[in-house]
């Protein structure tokens, strides 16, 4: 069964609009530029997000929302602790994040 990958962004609220923009793009590419050590192919089965438009005001500051898809637990774990392209993007984040919370989960498994 996937593994679904929940990043909650909080953006610190004196971040420039446009380097936000250019980082939430950043993200979205990961999909792509991530390859299997093994197999050099895309190994993200799938990626997307956006910025927060809840009406329930229980967001407690978080802003963005991205969701990546994996098949297996080997690929979520090499994209944590070795992929190149998601270290280096976590790097860049520099300034424009106040806090991150990360909840991973399989559908249907309670």
């Amino acid at each position: 069964m996937p593994i679904l990958h929940l990043v909650l962004v909080q953006v610190k609220p004196d971040a420039d609009a446009a380097e936000v923009q250019e980082a939430c793009s950043r993200i979205m590419k990961l999909k792509d530029i991530c390859l299997h050590p093994q197999t050099k192919l895309p190994y993200m089965r799938a990626s997307f997000g956006g910025r927060d438009n809840s009406t329930e005001g229980l967001q407690h500051g978080m802003t963005h929302v991205f969701v990546e898809e994996f098949e297996t637990e080997e690929d979520r774990k090499y994209y944590l602790e070795k992929e190149p392209g998601h270290k280096e993007f976590v790097k860049s984040l520099g300034g424009l994040v106040e806090k991150v919370q990360v909840i991973d989960f399989i559908p249907g498994i309670f």
